[in-house]
């Protein structure tokens, strides 16, 4: 397939008039839509926000890619835009961006789109392809641009791999598989092509894995690099030099990585985590640690959102319907609270630490981690222990994994299906029932009786707290911390406090929704189609909603959020408002302890200083 059967006259659109990432991506996703190559317009624009959340698709030297490969495509297709000024897209070399290609892909897009799509990305690493797409007059002139080029790229041959040279290997793999990979890809083989050295790439895109590495090259070679940011093969790498490097290394570092290669400047890959040697380890090493505690927590959330509501429905038939001894008592409500929390919540903190120690040592760590969890949830170590749980199983297989290098490798095979899991459960389980277990419990038990005893004015400034921070970052690590909080303190038995986390987390997309309505001249007609969703999206307790504002206009935006979050968590501390349920937004609010009137007082004032907020800061729109 040509790029020009996606690319068309039609999603072309020579004059951005853009002044901020968000609007940019806006105008691009209304020319798609306008092409009739959309099913659905908003749900493409999250799925575009939602690869920029992973990493920018600004890739520097005026380019930006954004993409997203969903079934709110109707037909594949790329849209074009061109903004002679300059857009500010966060790229990764920190100029601004003046061409952007938005790649829509249909969620089963085949090899014919897929290839067209990452043909793309490689011509455009070209300057002089960069320079007369500047230059262009007409619509026609960029298509003549592409399929020129296109023409030359369709007969790439693989890498070169001639074996009396060395030769270094590499992987290149991104969320989506559609642009990055590519392009890494290409980047690294020009520079390797320039340097005189001797590479082969393999490619994990959308179509799958591409140019695979053999095993005889993975033999010859000097080193390998592993340009990802997504799961790829590591296991075959064991015993080279392995350099980890993101998907966007591979496009702007690619001498750099070359030269590291050379020089085996890395150290040998043993089957577990790699530390690059880089001034930066400490700064990675914190993100690791981040990384593991998210994968738990992304994975422990199903479990809280879906155990969360069925409890939330069970008090539909009274408080204690759920209890067999009083007198609302009704079979259903107990059925679903024996689900929700018994079954779903007593599951919470196994899969918190399982998937962190399998984060942390593959999957060797997940049954210590969820054997550890289990112990902590069953022991009262409650949601602390279960995080300890996890990173200590985890890190104890990282130890039995370079225990074991050493065994013949006649006993490969027994490692994961025996070794790993007698000695990973046994030796974690140990450390928990003897050292962890009984002094977290006491934790737990003392920040109970505190939380029990602080007074109002410490309520509310734990509250001013806890709802300001789910607003600093709508879903990142500051929302998820306070969100964490909440949850462990359900799991301890207090239920304030996660009242006070829900009511700032439905603040933020509900005051910039009224905000939309009460001052519409501060808004773009897009912001304000976007404002109706957001009514849906705070009541549902989806904080994320705010984002595409924060992002368009964060100095206003922000602070408006946070100062309206802050006075909801505040409202819920002051009024005394308890909650079990810890997912559920507006459809939990009439089971809340306390007054349920008061507790939607609270939101509701939240939202409207956040909204006023907004009217005060925010500056006309000029027409």
């Amino acid at each position: 397939m040509r790029i020009i059967e996606l690319l068309t006259t039609e999603t072309i659109h020579l004059h951005v008039r853009a002044k901020s990432k968000n609007e940019v991506i806006d105008e691009l996703v209304y020319v798609l839509d306008q092409a009739g190559k959309l099913q659905d317009r908003r749900a493409f624009k999250e799925a575009i926000l939602a690869r920029e959340q992973q990493s920018t698709t600004g890739i520097g030297e005026g380019i930006a890619i954004p993409h997203a490969k969903t079934n709110a495509v109707k037909a594949p297709a790329i849209a074009f835009g061109r903004s002679m000024e300059g857009i500010d897209y966060e790229s990764l070399d920190q100029n601004p961006a003046h061409l952007f290609f938005m790649i829509a892909a249909t969620e089963g897009a085949n090899n014919t789109h897929l290839q067209a799509l990452s043909r793309l990305s490689t011509i455009l690493l070209k300057e002089e392809v960069r320079k007369m797409l500047l230059e262009a007059k007409t619509k026609e002139e960029i298509l003549q641009i592409i399929d020129h080029y296109d023409q030359d790229e369709t007969n790439t041959t693989t890498d070169n791999t001639n074996e009396h040279h060395d030769l270094i290997l590499a992987v290149t793999a991104c969320p989506t598989g559609i642009a990055h990979t590519y392009m890494a890809a290409d980047s690294l083989r020009e520079k390797a092509k320039e340097m005189g050295i001797q590479i082969k790439v393999e490619t994990n895109g959308s179509d799958g894995a591409k140019n695979v590495l053999t095993e005889e090259d993975i033999k010859r070679a000097k080193a390998i690099i592993v340009a990802a940011d997504k799961q790829v093969d590591m296991a075959r790498f064991k015993g080279k030099h392995v350099i980890e490097v993101p998907v966007s290394d591979g496009i702007r570092k690619p001498k750099e990585l070359l030269e590291r290669a050379l020089k085996q400047d890395a150290p040998i890959y043993h089957g577990d985590a790699t530390i690059t040697h880089s001034d930066e380890n400490s700064s990675k090493q914190r993100k690791g640690i981040y990384k593991h505690l998210m994968n738990g927590v992304s994975n422990m959330l199903p479990f809280v959102v879906g155990g969360g509501i069925l409890i939330a429905i069970s008090f539909m038939f009274g408080i204690k319907a759920f209890d067999p001894n009083d007198p609302s008592h009704h079979e259903l409500a107990e059925a679903l609270m024996t689900i929700g929390g018994g079954n779903a919540f007593g599951l919470m903190i196994p899969v918190l630490a399982g998937f962190i120690a399998m984060s942390i040592a593959d999957r060797p760590g997940f049954a210590p981690g969820m054997v550890g969890g289990f112990m902590a949830a069953q022991g009262q170590a409650g949601f602390l222990g279960g995080l300890i749980a996890g990173f200590l199983a985890g890190y104890i297989v990282i130890a039995l994994k370079k225990l074991f290098a050493s065994l013949p490798e006649q006993l490969e095979g027994i490692k994961p299906v025996l070794l790993y899991p007698l000695f990973g459960i046994g030796i974690t389980g140990l450390i928990m029932y003897f050292f962890i277990i009984d002094p977290v419990s006491l934790l737990n038990e003392g920040l109970k009786n505190w939380l029990n005893g602080l007074g109002t004015g410490n309520l509310v400034l734990l509250g001013i707290i806890l709802g300001g921070m789910m607003a600093v970052d709508m879903g990142g690590p500051v929302n998820k911390a306070a969100f964490t909080f909440g949850i462990a303190m359900i799991d301890a038995g207090n239920y304030l406090p996660h009242a006070a986390v829900m009511a700032g987390g439905m603040v933020p997309p509900l005051g910039i929704a009224i905000a939309t309505f009460l001052f519409k001249n501060r808004f773009t007609e897009r912001e304000r189609e976007a404002g109706v969703t957001n009514i849906f999206l705070g009541a549902s307790f989806i904080t994320e909603g705010a984002i595409p504002f924060a992002a368009a206009d964060p100095i206003r935006v922000i602070p408006s959020i946070i100062v309206g979050s802050a006075t909801a968590g505040a409202l819920s501390m002051l009024f005394h408002i308890g909650l079990r349920a810890p997912h559920g937004g507006a459809f939990v609010i009439a089971f809340v302890e306390g007054n349920p009137w008061l507790y939607a007082l609270a939101i509701l004032i939240g939202s409207v200083v956040t909204a006023i907020l907004l009217g005060i800061l925010k500056k006309p729109i000029q027409s």
